[in-house]
């Protein structure tokens, strides 16, 4: 069965597939770029061009929020990680599912109240504005840089698996496209067109993983049991059973899966991107219902990918997916063409596409206003840049960040670059959330403890990542067996690096001779929990 998958998967990427798939991706960035046009006559200040004027509903939130959170590692790793892992692959779910409540309880609605713009808003309300802007600057732009680089990278890849484009010629130009995509988003739309972008990507993804599921379930006779039973029968394991069992990818070392699963829980309600959509909502109330929004956007969502990764195994097979061009990331469009043919296949790929696009478009929006209201406003013009100067900055940056983007995309094509983003989750729980978390509830928390907190917790998480299997001594290194520089044993960094961050942020703290204002502290503390004196929405 599997060796006929192949040659169909290899017929449908070289002779049916490219111009159809391009044909509905194409249809997707017309509609889609007449909503970002429509969305962006109404940008008039800085509010409107960095959060949407905070107009936008609890419920369009939620869908906007899962569609910047479900990114192409989301939809296709997870479903190819569950299709040759089994439980294990599923335990990525888990972790990305359960970060929300630490987001909804501990975040969300204390971020709207007390932030404007960024999350350096809140972080330097009661501290030292200078130092702790800067650091927070950098963290966000860290976090978005590696969350950045790996769907750039990830675009090039999907390219090779859905067009059949190997060459890296062909690659570089769909990474350029993609990137120059991303920056008319950004420039014509601000957060506003991203916002409606995301709503769209996000209500397709969703309809097709649906449908998808729906369709592996008829054929099982809407049976569960039926699914697993199948997948286990086409099972290369040995024995067959154990891809139900945990212990298939992390059974060598449980160790780095509790790294990962630590960073995964706690780096979501660190993601400068996550935490800015706290802002476009009118009032914390909002923000709360558009979380709860997410949870069930989200959680459904991964639900569907139990289905489809188990489907995938089912009926087409580990071997079948690890030996077509995208590997791991193949099984779901595999699935998609063993079900409904070529044409759910370009379906799906454009799907795969759009995620990719929209939600390089979100991190980008984030970076930009991270630069142009906390480096540029705040510490280079020292609170008195004029609105529409910040902005001009803010869409300056948005090209720059574009052309890097593009540059770095191209650049790594053909690295193993999958650590990335479980980087940013491990840089965004180890540098932000201890700071985060100190500023909201801690009253002495100070300016040292704060940049202490944000530097060591980004430093530590790099260098580790650096000096770990990761980027030497093993065959699916970045840098391969043949150089062996690793000191550090696990894969992510989040096991040492977060405690370090909490640990520094205190340490900072408890050695600082200098107080901090009581009186800002005081009114940090009513604002988050009351909202009184938050920021409103913008009115037209």
């Amino acid at each position: 069965m599997s060796a006929p998958l192949i040659q169909m998967a290899v017929d449908a990427t070289t002779e049916n597939n490219p111009v159809l798939n391009i044909s509905i991706f194409l249809a997707f960035v017309a509609v889609t770029m007449i909503v970002v046009i429509r969305a962006g006559r109404n940008n008039k200040s800085a509010a409107d061009y960095y959060t949407g004027g905070r107009s936008f509903t609890g419920t369009q939130n939620g869908f906007a929020i899962a569609g910047d959170y479900l990114s192409a590692a989301s939809f296709l790793g997870i479903v190819g990680a569950i299709a040759v892992n089994g439980y294990d692959g599923f335990l990525y779910s888990i972790g990305f599912l359960v970060a929300w409540l630490v987001a909804l309880l501990l975040v969300a609605e204390l971020m709207r109240n007390t932030g404007k713009f960024t999350m350096a808003d809140v972080l330097s309300f009661r501290l030292k504005q200078g130092p702790v802007r800067v650091a927070a600057a950098t963290t966000t732009l860290a976090v978005c840089f590696f969350y950045l680089l790996a769907q750039m990278a990830g675009a090039g890849g999907l390219v090779s698996l859905l067009l059949g484009i190997n060459d890296k010629l062909g690659q570089s130009i769909v990474v350029s496209v993609v990137g120059i995509l991303m920056i008319v988003y950004v420039l014509v739309g601000g957060m506003k067109g991203t916002t409606w972008v995301q709503i769209i990507k996000a209500f397709l993804l969703i309809i097709g993983a649906f449908g998808m599921t729906i369709w592996v379930l008829v054929l099982n006779g809407f049976n569960l049991s039926t699914v697993l039973a199948s997948a286990v029968e086409n099972s290369t394991h040995e024995p067959a059973a154990a891809i139900l069992a945990p212990g298939l990818a992390y059974g060598a070392n449980p160790l780095d899966f509790i790294s990962l699963a630590i960073a995964l829980v706690l780096g979501t309600a660190g993601l400068p991107h996550v935490l800015m959509r706290f802002y476009t909502v009118p009032t914390a109330k909002e923000a709360r219902k558009s979380v709860v929004w997410a949870i069930w956007l989200i959680g459904g969502f991964y639900v569907f990918t139990l289905v489809l990764g188990f489907g995938a195994a089912a009926l087409v097979g580990g071997e079948t997916i690890l030996a077509a061009p995208g590997g791991v990331n193949s099984a779901a469009p595999l699935l998609s063409l063993a079900l409904g043919g070529p044409i759910l296949l370009g379906f799906i790929s454009a799907i795969a596409f759009a995620t990719i696009l929209a939600v390089v478009a979100g991190i980008t929006i984030t970076a930009a206003t991270s630069f142009a209201h906390d480096i540029y406003a705040s510490v280079i013009k020292k609170g008195k840049a004029t609105p529409d100067a910040e902005v001009k900055v803010a869409r300056r940056t948005v090209i720059v960040i574009g052309i890097l983007a593009i540059a770095g995309g191209i650049g790594v094509q053909g690295q193993n670059i999958a650590f990335l983003v479980a980087l940013a989750f491990a840089v965004a729980a180890s540098a932000n959330l201890p700071t985060i978390l100190y500023s909201l509830f801690w009253k002495n928390f100070s300016t040292r403890g704060a940049v202490w907190s944000m530097y060591g917790g980004l430093a530590s998480a790099v260098l580790l990542i650096i000096f770990s299997p990761v980027f030497s001594s093993e065959p699916t290194s970045m840098f391969g067996e043949g150089v062996d520089f690793a000191i550090f044993p696990l894969k992510n960094p989040g096991i040492i690096s977060i405690p370090l961050g909490f640990f520094l942020g205190w340490l900072g703290t408890v050695t600082s001779s200098r107080r901090e204002d009581p009186h800002l502290a005081a009114e940090m503390a009513v604002r988050s929990l009351t909202g009184h004196g938050a920021e409103k929405a913008v009115e037209h």
